[in-house]
């Protein structure tokens, strides 16, 4: 299915790839091709939304395994008229590993993912050392992540896995991105709870 064919269709921002079992091919998403950025667990969409309007330059992917989050999330983008944002529904880490072309993605967005609090659960986590390591094949050669959360021990897991991967180096957010919050992240905010962010680049090898 083509771009054209993709507009045609009953407005909808949710992609549904005509296969699982091979890589995206990006035109089919797009009508433009831009720099892709990708957003792990997208929620309600309030970051997303928000960052492809500001962004129109980029190609914004968003990533949510619950139904009704992605429907907000698709009514959102379609009032504001974001012709550079769709959608998928999925599990994300199944996205990455399978779906993703690799060297594709200029930066990748996890924004408080589930941290399963309990240590029996933590193998239920997104992010671990092999996970970090397929982030490393779908990124391109200085592709970025940004991460948050307001779990600190899951905090010192994110840091800890990517600086164990000597592919990647910690950098700095820019303001201008932080300043962009989440669902969660306004609530959490109202509370006085800390938001933790960390980020981290592919190191560009010569």
């Amino acid at each position: 299915m083509t771009a054209e064919r993709f507009a045609e269709q009953k407005p909808t921002l949710i992609y549904r790839p005509p296969s699982y079992v091979e890589r995206l091919r990006l035109a089919e998403l797009f009508p433009a091709p831009r720099p892709l950025e990708v957003e792990l667990g997208s929620g309600d969409g309030s970051f997303l939304a928000e960052y492809a309007r500001l962004n129109p330059e980029l190609n914004l992917l968003g990533i949510e395994r619950l139904l009704g989050r992605m429907r907000k999330l698709d009514r959102k983008g379609l009032r504001a008229g974001l012709t550079n944002l769709r959608l998928i529904r999925l599990e994300a880490s199944y996205v990455v590993e399978y779906l993703l072309p690799q060297n594709s993605v200029n930066a990748l967005h996890i924004y408080f993912p589930d941290p399963w609090p309990k240590r029996r659960h933590h193998k239920n986590r997104l992010l671990n050392a092999r996970l970090v390591e397929v982030i490393q094949q779908i990124l391109d050669s200085q592709g970025r992540v940004f991460l948050r959360t307001d779990n600190a021990e899951y905090f010192a897991q994110m840091n800890a896995v990517f600086q164990a991967n000597a592919a990647f180096q910690h950098i700095d957010a820019p303001t201008s991105l932080t300043q962009i919050q989440t669902d969660f992240e306004r609530d959490f905010a109202a509370k006085g709870v800390p938001i933790l962010r960390t980020a981290y680049e592919r190191i560009r090898r010569q």
